[in-house]
C-alpha cells in the first residue's frame, strides 16, 4: 500500500511538473490518467504492479 501511495505521489508529482512546464497539456494528463485507471482493469495490471514493486526494491536495495 505504502508502494502505490508514493508511486502515486511521484507520478503526480511529475505530472504537475510537465504541466507546468507546458510540455503536457491537460488533455494529455487527462487521457494519461484515464489510461491508467482503464488499465488497472486489465488483466495485466498484476504482472505491472509485480515489476514495479520488484523495481522499487531494486532501488530500495542500493547503497550509495
Amino acid at each position: 500500500m505504502i508502494l502505490s501511495i508514493s508511486g502515486v505521489v511521484l507520478l503526480g508529482i511529475i505530472v504537475f511538473l510537465f504541466f507546468r512546464k507546458d510540455g503536457l497539456k491537460a488533455s494529455h494528463a487527462v487521457v494519461c490518467a484515464l489510461f491508467g485507471f482503464f488499465m488497472a482493469g486489465t488483466a495485466i495490471a498484476p504482472s505491472i504492479k509485480a515489476g514495479s514493486a520488484s523495481l522499487a526494491s531494486l532501488l530500495g536495495g542500493i547503497k550509495f
